[in-house]
């Protein structure tokens, strides 16, 4: 690399489309913000052919992925001579951790590829400041931006009060049928509590219980369909209180979105929310312990209805200071792989 020029990072997505995730698009744009960093799209060609400085990666596992089996092989063939190429020209891979554990129902090749991605990577960007990593790792925190800015033109809703919501994709892992059960618990003891769940289920299996969890109150509303910027806010906004009864959480964004909306937020107990409700104030993050059961999901109504500051804490997770911190992460990779 000279010195004259910024740092070329290539990124691991070919453009940035309307559904992308926003945590990607607002990275982009920060990264195009920042002095000394250059953000490259990816492509084979360019991936293969050469001309950047640093491998940035997220999710490794989606150059895998195809919709037929030979398109299959043919992107496992090519993450595969990419990742050679990265590793005989001596590129150095920068990968943040978004999940602790491995994807399920893959190939063993595909794990192969996890494993050797894992093995050669340089510098891993932690998201929240207790993500465990192995001893010895070169390992930087860069907490995750806000969402303020996104969606500072969306109009917002009055609060309902008794409201509650669940907003995002429907995923098994994230127990959204554990919500619309607890609730039915709650509902039978306080009238005035109301429940939405908004958001695209993975699975029709999966929208079939998060309906049969209803057992037909009619204080639940579902709108399991994929949601577009403002319907989010909308729904995010009505509530009086977002639900997020994820049964693993360590990083996640659906936090940030709601408390960028400044709507309190009720998740499972551990050491990364604690870390966030220490660090954005008191009355924004509540916390449940095991399963979720309906007397939580009440006392944490009632909890969200104390005083507290008009708007959480995020002065920490501004997005040009999110650039400057890639920046830096990237010099220090590079001096690593040259070292």
């Amino acid at each position: 690399m000279a010195p004259d020029r910024p740092i070329r990072v290539l990124q691991p997505f070919e453009k940035l489309l309307p559904t992308a995730n926003p945590y990607i698009v607002m990275l982009h744009r920060a990264l195009e913000s920042t002095s000394g960093v250059e953000p490259l799209f990816f492509s084979y060609g360019r991936a293969l052919r050469g001309g950047y400085d640093v491998v940035h990666l997220h999710w490794p596992e989606t150059r895998l992925s195809g919709r037929t089996r030979p398109r299959r092989i043919v992107r496992r063939a090519l993450a595969f001579a990419f990742l050679a190429r990265v590793r005989l020209f001596r590129v150095p891979i920068v990968r943040t951790v978004h999940n602790l554990e491995l994807p399920t129902g893959m190939t063993r090749l595909d794990y192969l590829y996890l494993r050797l991605v894992d093995r050669w990577t340089t510098l891993r960007i932690g998201l929240n400041e207790t993500t465990p990593l192995p001893p010895g790792t070169p390992a930087v925190t860069v907490l995750l931006g806000h969402y303020r800015d996104w969606f500072a033109g969306a109009a917002h809703e009055e609060a309902q009060a008794g409201r509650i919501g669940y907003a995002g994709l429907v995923r098994r892992y994230k127990n959204v049928e554990g919500l619309v059960a607890a609730f039915v618990e709650a509902h039978a003891q306080d009238e005035t509590l109301s429940l939405v769940v908004a958001g695209k289920p993975s699975t029709a299996e999966l929208e079939r219980d998060v309906r049969a969890a209803a057992a037909g109150d009619d204080a639940v509303t579902f709108d399991l369909r994929y949601l577009d910027d403002a319907d989010l806010v909308r729904v995010v906004t009505s509530c009086e209180l977002v639900a997020l009864p994820f049964r693993h959480m360590h990083n996640s964004s659906t936090i940030l979105l709601a408390l960028s909306l400044d709507r309190p937020v009720l998740v499972p107990r551990n050491d990364a929310n604690a870390a966030i409700a220490a660090e954005v104030g008191p009355g924004w993050i509540h916390m449940f312990d095991g399963d979720l059961s309906g007397r939580q999901l009440q006392d944490a109504v009632r909890a969200a209805r104390l005083p507290r500051s008009d708007r959480p804490d995020l002065s920490r997770r501004g997005w040009a200071a999110v650039g400057t911190a890639h920046r830096d992460a990237y010099v220090r990779a590079l001096r690593a792989r040259r070292g």
